[in-house]
């Protein structure tokens, strides 16, 4: 007979998602579920290619067939299941300004098609932010644009592709990332903007994705001061109870972003994070990459002390973990593939159709000459990773020491603010008499030649095509698995 204590913990288990170093299921891990653990993220560094993807999941599966497998999936510059080179979705923002609903229903369906091949049934996405902050360092091209309305609807879209393939959605950052221009991976941002401009802006994507029956919200480490000036929304009952589950009616299961982020676990540690999450509304906790048994251990203690004490009323956890009970009950790997064909691909012609192409580049792209790509490599934030990106993830780039003479050069680069490097080399290069060109990889910050609002595999191949550049072995690294489900 199991005690009241122990079965508290069993509780606490289920709320749990842990992420884990390494490219094999750990056995802590696969032992944890013994002890009611029902969920484990993945993330990039646990990425060794596509055969070893599948053995790790089916490892992670085999001990518990209706455990929830989560990943950062975004399709574009967000990618886990392509982190080793890149993914061959074109990502949000590029899908935001095709503006074609249709488009963006087949990319998700494509990447759930995909995440079911391997047993992934959780996905944590799309970012249904409205990207209002042209210099958001964490938001950017993630984001379907900076319209509430174009936003909304291309959101319910991805939503609905990637659920009718089994796997279920979670849209992210509630209440909202995008007026942001401080990363919550590194310290707490907070949004200033009054409560009718949340309602209108922030809010309105949330409630299409509600409408859309997306299976799960994830909270941001965002401070909005018109709502609760105090605290985080992860850690907020007035934004999670009060506007999410009472203004907007979600009834899913609400995702805490990862607390071993500045912005959630600074100052405060993650089992007192977790212990804040789980107070505020928080069904199933993101506990990190870089999650050891030790971590593991000290949260389900924390939290059992916390409802020991009173801090933390035991009806919260029950209702939490039975929520992701229901939602690993719910999407299974076996419901995959339920819309028939899997979507074509989207074609580079079509992805070049979002680029802003300036009159310098059109002029550049009539001079004689061999055109080249000289690709600055600019640091990634967290979320993003070490990715392969742009022209380079296409094999299109080459060594500034080694352009030929005569040779017309675009200068890439991403997150271009005033004083970046690919700027400055740019600036060099045409000083010293070579037709050349800038070229943007993301959200424009600043004036470029040509901007193609994201980073992917897909967009760097498009721009090499466009700019009449031979694409090379796409990226890989030496010995590196081409990627792809078996």
């Amino acid at each position: 007979m199991t005690s009241p204590q122990g079965a508290l913990r069993r509780l606490v288990h289920g709320t749990l998602m842990p992420g884990f170093v390494g490219t094999a299921a750990p056995a802590w891990i696969t032992e944890a579920y013994a002890a009611g653990l029902a969920a484990v993220c993945l993330h990039g560094p646990n990425m060794a290619g596509s055969q070893a993807l599948s053995a790790l999941c089916a490892a992670l599966r085999a001990g518990r067939p209706d455990v929830l497998i989560a990943i950062d999936e975004e399709g574009g510059d967000v990618t886990r299941v392509h982190y080793l080179e890149g993914s061959p979705e074109p990502g949000n923002a590029v899908l935001g300004r095709l503006d074609d609903t249709r488009l963006t229903r087949d990319s998700a369906a494509r990447v759930g098609r995909e995440l079911t091949a391997y047993g992934i049934n959780l996905a944590l996405a799309p970012v249904v932010d409205v990207n209002s902050a042209d210099d958001n360092p964490v938001i950017g091209a993630r984001s379907f644009g900076g319209s509430p309305d174009h936003v909304s609807r291309h959101s319910a879209a991805w939503l609905d592709g990637i659920q009718g393939e089994g796997v279920a959605a979670c849209a992210k950052h509630f209440p909202g990332h995008g007026d942001t221009t401080v990363d919550s991976h590194h310290a707490l941002p907070r949004i200033t903007a009054s409560r009718d401009v949340l309602e209108v802006r922030e809010l309105a994507p949330f409630r299409a994705a509600v409408a859309a029956r997306a299976a799960s919200i994830m909270t941001s480490h965002v401070v909005v001061e018109a709502v609760d000036p105090d605290v985080p929304a992860t850690f907020s009952q007035r934004l999670l109870q009060g506007v999410l589950r009472g203004d907007l009616g979600f009834e899913g299961v609400i995702v805490s972003d990862a607390l071993d982020m500045e912005g959630a676990s600074g100052g405060l540690g993650v089992p007192e994070a977790a212990v804040r999450a789980l107070a505020a509304g928080c069904d199933l906790l993101c506990l990190g990459f870089r999650t050891s048994p030790r971590v593991l251990g000290s949260v389900v203690d924390t939290v059992v002390h916390a409802v020991d004490t009173g801090r933390l009323p035991q009806r919260r956890v029950v209702e939490a973990a039975e929520r992701v009970a229901r939602l690993a009950a719910g999407w299974t790997p076996v419901a995959a593939g339920t819309s028939g064909t899997t979507p074509a691909p989207l074609t580079s012609d079509l992805v070049r159709d979002a680029f802003a192409v300036g009159a310098r580049a059109r002029a550049w792209l009539r001079l004689p000459g061999a055109p080249v790509i000289v690709q600055v490599e600019t640091p990634s934030n967290p979320a993003v990773g070490d990715v392969p990106w742009g022209p380079s993830a296409a094999g299109a780039t080459i060594e500034r020491s080694l352009v030929p003479q005569g040779a017309k050069v675009a200068v890439a680069g991403r997150g271009l603010e005033p004083g970046h490097p690919a700027r400055q080399l740019a600036e060099q290069l045409r000083a010293s008499g070579r037709e050349t060109i800038l070229v943007e990889c993301g959200w424009p910050r600043g004036e470029a030649d040509i901007v193609t609002f994201g980073a992917s595999r897909l967009v760097g191949q498009a721009l090499a095509e466009l700019l009449g550049v031979d694409a090379g072995s796409a990226g890989r690294r030496p010995g590196q698995d081409p990627g792809g489900p078996e």
